[in-house]
């Protein structure tokens, strides 16, 4: 079975020390294998601390994260790119300090609404950029994840295709396709040839809903995204991510425009994802078994 994990705003808006015991002994509770902590906003996390208690608890992690206008590795500004890099990094040294081996997100570019396309230039930047931080990343054992998302998230990465070609330009072993399904539901055809198309290069997969909220009340169809995941083998991480504005962490709900309350009860989500997505990938596999 695949590993599975919960995002970190599912349990706390922030990681500060009590935070983190929440939200790793609430993960553990749950059933989940690994936790994704977004490292988004002010740092305040306790590094050995997160470490000791995932230690503790048994569990995996992994660390995520999106840049600003102001550090964007698309930007035609050195100085800016300059700063992207310096923050991609930095999350890669977190991950490492708290024992992860994976580091995904919106890495390529600013996570914002776009205003104009890419330039050229820009795209050149970004591609240079995920080089010298994949190699960053690749002599401290991580793996990077090129998260694809939709339109008003990125001006650069919104389908399968359009990663397969810069994964080909980094030209990179550490650095793979990371799919959401909230994203793929915007941007893709359907929930099967992204994952084809992908295949050994498919390095990490978010589960979330059409709407954020609980699976298998929106609109994605998640039997046939399973069955894609099965169909190519797909053994890594399957993260349930969901966003509520009765979690709040200010400047990544903001970004993501999470204006409403989805959900209040977070172990009730867990629990129902977690039930969800076993079942759905247990399925799944049997079914590509028997053909």
């Amino acid at each position: 079975m695949n590993p599975l994990g919960v995002h970190a705003l599912v349990w706390a808006g922030d990681l500060s020390p009590e935070s983190t015991r929440h939200v790793i002994s609430q993960t553990k509770r749950a059933g989940y294998d690994l936790i994704e902590l977004s490292l988004h906003g002010p740092q305040l996390m306790d590094l050995a601390l997160t470490r000791d208690l995932l230690q503790e608890h048994g569990l995996r992690v992994g660390c995520s994260r999106g840049l600003t206008f102001e550090a964007d590795v698309s930007s035609e500004d050195p100085a800016v790119v300059a700063r992207g890099v310096a923050m991609l990094e930095e999350g890669i040294a977190i991950t490492q300090a708290i024992g992860g081996n994976y580091f995904g997100g919106i890495l390529y570019g600013a996570m914002a609404k776009y205003h104009q396309p890419c330039t050229a230039a820009g795209r050149r930047n970004a591609v240079n950029a995920v080089k010298r931080v994949a190699d960053f990343a690749g002599a401290r054992g991580i793996t990077l994840g090129l998260e694809v998302v939709n339109r008003y998230e990125s001006n650069l990465l919104n389908t399968a295709n359009q990663a397969l070609q810069l994964l080909s330009e980094v030209d990179k072993p550490n650095v793979k396709v990371h799919l959401d399904t909230y994203h793929m539901n915007i941007e893709e055809v359907d929930f099967v040839q992204p994952v084809l198309l992908c295949g050994d290069q498919l390095g990490y997969v978010h589960i979330g809903e059409s709407h954020r909220g609980y699976l298998g009340s929106g609109t994605i169809d998640f039997g046939q995204f399973f069955k894609a995941l099965a169909q190519i083998d797909y053994q890594g991480v399957v993260t349930f991510e969901s966003f509520s504005s009765a979690v709040v962490n200010e400047q990544l709900s903001n970004a993501l425009a999470i204006w409403r309350n989805l959900w209040s009860d977070g172990m009730d989500l867990a629990l129902h994802a977690h039930a969800f997505m076993a079942g759905g990938l247990a399925a799944a596999r049997q079914g590509v078994a028997h053909r």
